[in-house]
């Protein structure tokens, strides 16, 4: 029995050894960057059960809220604010923490040195965290829209873009808000401002309808207002297309502002 063995020939030698896509790359580092997450029972508890629970807290309180002046029912408050809620706790602040901690312990940089490119890192180190925010967004929607009665959405292609554009307006955010925190321990504290003023003034708890018109107007211009007003307009069909592009031009501004941000002020070593 003879066996034979092959080779390489000069011009597979040349080639030195297959490059990886991008695809491969981003995919890669999701997997890795969810099985730390799985490992790590109190963040994915966090992140998980913290929108469900904020969405009940948030149906107890809005039943106090004369929203018959502004047009809503309780259903199509609370179901874009949980959707909101998903967004802004599930990916953004999850994010905030995972992007400074894997700069302080220097993977980042390693990361760096090889073949993924400055967006793929950040693209990958966000996928499981936006992977589990679309996932809550989805179970959100049908849980609210079954508990309140919330008829099937009138105009689905809104609320698909306003969470597209959210997922990818809190993964923008998160890097960019990384780029200013220090240390793992004040990542904890540098997401709040955002995360508290998009709870209270974006439409999650409190409408805008029901706002002081100047109030209101400084409201319209927050980074979650436009994504929650394309989510409600969704499921009410009730946005114009004017409305519409203007939703999506101020989601779009705040994303891209971002990653502005990102390119210019991140840091891919250990703030000192």
């Amino acid at each position: 029995m003879t066996t034979t063995t092959t080779t390489p020939t000069a011009a597979d030698r040349a080639a030195g050894p297959a490059r990886t896509t991008a695809k491969d790359r981003v995919l890669a580092l999701g997997r890795a960057e969810l099985t730390l997450l799985v490992r790590n029972k109190a963040a994915l508890s966090y992140a998980v059960l913290l929108p469900g629970t904020l969405t009940l807290s948030m149906t107890t309180v809005t039943k106090d809220i004369d929203l018959e002046d502004a047009g809503l029912s309780l259903g199509m408050l609370v179901l874009p604010g949980s959707i909101g809620l998903a967004l802004i706790l599930a990916v953004y602040l999850n994010l905030v923490g995972v992007y400074v901690i894997r700069r302080e312990e220097l993977v980042l940089k390693r990361l760096r040195a090889g073949e993924p490119t400055d967006t793929e890192i950040l693209a990958g180190s966000a996928l499981p965290a936006v992977l589990m925010g679309l996932v809550q967004c989805v179970l959100l929607a049908v849980s609210v829209g079954l508990a309140l009665d919330v008829p099937a959405p009138k105009a689905p292609y809104l609320a698909v873009a306003g969470v597209a554009i959210g997922l990818a307006q809190m993964v923008a955010l998160a890097a960019a808000t990384a780029a200013y925190t220090r240390t793992g321990e004040s990542a904890q504290l540098t997401p709040m401002p955002l995360m508290l003023v998009s709870m209270m003034a974006s439409g999650l708890f409190v409408p805008l309808e029901v706002m002081p018109d100047q109030v209101a107007a400084v409201c319209e211009r927050l980074p979650l207002t436009p994504v929650v007003d394309l989510v409600r307009g969704g499921w009410t069909g009730g946005m114009s297309p004017l409305e519409v592009f203007g939703a999506l031009v101020t989601a779009v501004a705040w994303t891209v502002l971002a990653w502005w941000t990102v390119r210019r002020r991140f840091f891919w070593e250990p703030r000192r």
